[in-house]
């Protein structure tokens, strides 16, 4: 039954009662009733009020929107980003607290709407997050997710043709420039996703143990089946936070699935590199499915960015398949909950029935 608060009395009358709602009009049928509770929501709801969207009374009303509260030094502005209804963004899924701001931990109504106590537990989550981010940087580690890693991005400058897709696209503002306008990494602030080796059209940004090359030598040592035996091949680029880990969970559970499907992980989708998918289908392979987290205004990526920027990276794919000779269904990016194991069997199936239909590879073999 939905109802409302009728005056001002009624509201006394609550108070008055303790977690009794005394008068309660159902807007169905008109009648006043009793409800007894354990917590009451009123209409008025918690409104944000961090950010450069603050409105300070002593200021000037046309600047009171430029006016940040943190002044950060990051290229993509001066304090936390915010979600759609203005709360700072830190609601990822697995790793809670965490913002865009590497070592700045939201927390409490800060990041959404809750009562005392679970602000007072959301407080506590967050400085443990910032102990062990302290511990980590004094050991040269990466902050979450990827805690344990001692790599950080390295650049070949004479190669890098200054496009600056590297600093725009990293979620963590984690990539400056400098005078020359070549790239700056801030190893503090590098969460090492990769976002910046699948941006890069040149091929110049790496990692001592996560490459365009490393990957690259996994994809080429899948093995091939000759253009006359009709077995194709799908080559499987699996995000390793999500993705991934639901694979191996559905595997332990005894699921099966299409034997054509090979397997490689990569970090994350944002640091897929399109001459990956360019170099698999001119081998051969007939078909490339990019498995990652959701992503949208309930995003689940631990890494911001990834399944959205590989949208948007397909579209240079499908001007590669083009080119080939070869359809744009060969390509395909999925979205993939943690807990989706059912979806994988279907998935691959409905996908290697796609791949029957247009037939196999035209490059096989060459």
């Amino acid at each position: 039954m939905k109802a409302e608060l009728r005056s001002q009395a009624d509201v006394a009358n609550w108070l008055a009662a303790g977690l009794c709602l005394r008068r309660v009009t159902s807007q169905s049928d008109d009648e006043d009733t009793a409800i007894a509770a354990d917590l009451v929501v009123l209409a008025t709801g918690q409104v944000p009020n961090s950010g450069v969207d603050i409105d300070l009374p002593d200021e000037d009303p046309a600047k009171a929107k430029q006016v940040s509260i943190l002044n950060l030094g990051y290229r993509q502005g001066k304090d936390l980003p915010h979600l759609k209804h203005g709360f700072s963004d830190s609601h990822f899924i697995c790793f809670p607290y965490e913002t865009r701001r590497t070592g700045i931990y939201a927390a409490g109504p800060v990041r959404r709407p809750m009562d005392l106590a679970q602000a007072t537990e959301d407080a506590t989550g967050a400085a443990l997050k910032a102990i062990q981010a302290i511990e980590n940087a004094g050991r040269g580690r990466a902050a979450h997710p990827r805690s344990g890693d001692l790599s950080y991005p390295i650049v070949r400058l004479e190669g890098c043709t200054q496009c600056k897709r590297c600093t725009v696209e990293c979620p963590f503002g984690a990539i400056d420039e400098d005078e020359k306008r070549f790239p700056v990494f801030n190893e503090s602030r590098c969460r090492r996703c990769g976002t910046c080796m699948g941006a890069c059209p040149v091929r110049v940004i790496a990692f001592e143990n996560y490459s365009v090359d490393t990957v690259g030598s996994q994809i080429k040592a899948v093995d091939m089946p000759d253009e006359f035996s009709e077995k194709p091949r799908i080559l499987v680029l699996a995000c390793e936070n999500d993705a991934y880990p639901a694979l191996d969970d559905a595997a332990m559970g005894r699921a099966s699935w299409n034997p054509w499907v090979r397997v490689v992980p990569v970090r994350c989708l944002g640091s897929v590199n399109v001459i990956w998918i360019a170099e698999s289908l001119s081998r051969g392979i007939d078909g490339v499915i990019l498995i990652g987290c959701r992503r949208g205004a309930d995003y689940q990526c631990h890494f911001v960015k990834g399944s959205e920027l590989a949208h948007k990276r397909l579209e240079n794919v499908q001007e590669t398949l083009g080119r080939l000779s070869l359809e744009a269904e060969r390509v395909r990016v999925v979205e993939l909950a943690r807990n989706e194991l059912a979806r994988i069997p279907a998935l691959f199936d409905e996908f290697a029935a796609t791949l029957e239909k247009l037939g196999p590879n035209p490059l096989k073999g060459f």
